[in-house]
């Protein structure tokens, strides 16, 4: 059966859901974009708005960048450094997850204590599967991870394009919550090292088989930008931007968000459907991405003037 939805609004749902609302909330300001209000202050204040939501190729267009702004770039390139904290991190709590469940042993202290605050403390005993839903779910975030490690290492080709440093720090913070979220999603009798039997439901089945089909597609869009840089040998020949042909670039501009996207929700069907504390991650990745993919597809359709009208930047036939 599904399993059941958390007894109480947790802090991390809550948390989840405020991050979701702040990248709604700048997705509307980039979408209305009003004018820099007159004087140095206002320019500042907009000035630094865009500077911490755009990186890369998104940057450009947008005006020299004041002196003390540029010092706080660091190259895109340390996007590797995500998943490389994401596969350390990841992989650990999965491992000590893995004994706990099937070694019967209990969860380091310390992160014990971490989960009392930021977990379902209500819940006491399993209800349906979830304690192997979120092993299933650890497991599938780790693999996202060490699949996007070697992209970055051995298919992706990036140019000198930056971010800012605040969105490099945010970024190794996220990797390490969200493996913390779903750690505590484990009800507590696993986290006291009470060992439990699996259950595989057909929640599970669906969940990882979109999760494989969407990580599919995200890995092809991925091939398809590096190419647009290299000859047929795998070279790379040039560093410069090209509209990408193929795959569902067919449809909307950043097929590889919205990729990710339907990765997490197969992880959100994994989990039982009905754990919201997954739903608010789920929301903050919709419109943390739908913010790349408008940049993004607004960067294309100012660059290239036989850009496909057709296409969408986000989710096809729709945004």
């Amino acid at each position: 059966m599904l399993a059941a939805p958390a007894a109480a609004w947790s802090l991390l749902a809550a948390t989840w859901s405020l991050l979701a609302a702040a990248f709604l909330a700048a997705l509307l300001l980039l979408r209305r974009a009003p004018a820099p209000r007159p004087g140095r202050a206002g320019l500042v204040i907009s000035g630094l708005f865009q500077d911490l939501i755009r990186y890369g190729k998104t940057k450009r267009g947008c005006g020299q960048l004041p002196g003390w702004l540029r010092l706080l770039q660091v190259p895109k390139r340390w996007f590797t450094h995500f998943y490389v904290v994401s596969v350390l991190w990841n992989g650990f709590l999965l491992i000590c997850l893995f004994r706990a469940e099937f070694l019967g042993e209990s969860l380091p202290l310390w992160i014990q204590h971490m989960h009392h605050a930021l977990g379902r403390d209500s819940q006491s005993k399993d209800t349906g599967n979830e304690h192997f839903s979120a092993l299933l779910v650890l497991l599938l975030l780790w693999l996202h991870s060490c699949r996007r490690l070697a992209e970055c290492l051995w298919t992706s080709v990036f140019s000198s394009g930056v971010i800012h440093i605040v969105q490099y720090c945010f970024g190794l913070g996220y990797y390490i919550a969200v493996g913390s979220t779903v750690l505590c999603q484990v009800p507590t009798n696993v986290r006291n090292g009470k060992k439990l039997s699996v259950q595989i439901s057909w929640y599970h089945i669906i969940g990882v088989m979109m999760y494989i089909w969407a990580s599919l597609h995200q890995h092809r869009c991925l091939a398809i930008l590096a190419n647009l840089r290299k000859n047929r040998s795998g070279k790379v020949v040039s560093l410069s931007h090209s509209v990408p042909f193929g795959d569902w670039f067919d449809s909307v501009s950043c097929p590889h968000y919205f990729a990710e996207l339907l990765i997490y929700v197969s992880m959100a069907i994994t989990l039982g459907i009905h754990n919201v504390t997954w739903w608010c991650v789920v929301m903050y990745v919709l419109f943390n991405q739908a913010l790349a993919a408008v940049l993004c597809h607004e960067f294309y359709q100012k660059n290239f003037s036989s850009y496909p009208k057709h296409r969408k930047a986000f989710i096809p036939l729709v945004f």
